[in-house]
């Protein structure tokens, strides 16, 4: 595993839990407003051992109810099964961020139920995806096997987009609204410039308003449209 980041303590990354989120590194997209930039080349710094940060595990038992694990692309991570089983074994909860584009990861490790949660970002509306990912010749099919697989109900999981003005308009979510329909819960959250944007200066957040029009046309379709990232 290649871990690049332990953030000790959170009420926000793993819903209903008090978690520790474990940061990897590389990610196969780059989204121009990614905030956590500093992961995405494969060379980024590690900064913690699997080792370590099971022994950090260990000690918080009785504290932590669970472990979040993004990036980057966790799913990249050879060892990520491993690496998971390592985990559940301290009894801790496992929840997994990915941006969908590997289904077969998913699959397997839902298969063998070594995740209690899963949340999957949607980017942009389907046209719009390769532009906004980063990606010129992404394979649009396994973003798709990805959330047809989710919308199945294997476990639970959210789906949520990061809305960036600049990159983001209402046509987006005019598609993504029939896109997802039937999942549960989708989140959209509000882009914020926290000093490591891939590319700074360039995008900026929407306004509340903005925001709601956008939950209002994706809200038929789901079964709840939450907002975040916003006063």
């Amino acid at each position: 595993m290649k871990i690049c980041g332990l953030q000790k303590t959170t009420l926000l990354d793993f819903p209903g839990h008090v978690a520790a989120t474990v940061f990897t590194g590389g990610c196969n997209f780059r989204c121009p407003f990614c905030h956590n930039s500093g992961l995405l080349p494969s060379w980024s710094q590690e900064l913690f051992t699997a080792d370590e940060v099971l022994e950090f595990l260990t000690k918080r038992r009785g504290v932590l109810e669970g472990v979040c694990i993004t990036g980057g692309e966790p799913s990249m991570q050879p060892d990520l099964e491993d690496f998971i089983r390592r985990i559940r074994s301290l009894g801790f909860l496992v929840k997994l961020d990915t941006n969908g584009s590997r289904p077969e990861i998913l699959k397997d490790l839902c298969g063998k139920g070594l995740l209690d949660y899963v949340a999957m970002d949607i980017k942009a509306g389907p046209d719009h995806y390769p532009d906004v990912t980063g990606a010129p010749g992404l394979n649009l099919e396994t973003i798709r096997e990805s959330v047809s697989f989710l919308l199945e109900g294997t476990l639970p999981f959210e789906f949520r987009t990061t809305a960036v003005r600049g990159i983001h308009t209402h046509e987006d979510f005019r598609q993504i609204g029939p896109w997802i329909k039937g999942c549960p819960q989708y989140y959209i959250q509000n882009f914020v410039d926290n000093g490591e944007v891939l590319f700074p200066e360039t995008f900026d957040a929407f306004h509340r308003e903005e925001l709601e029009e956008f939950a209002r046309t994706v809200r038929p379709f789901v079964g709840q449209v939450g907002l975040r990232g916003i006063d």
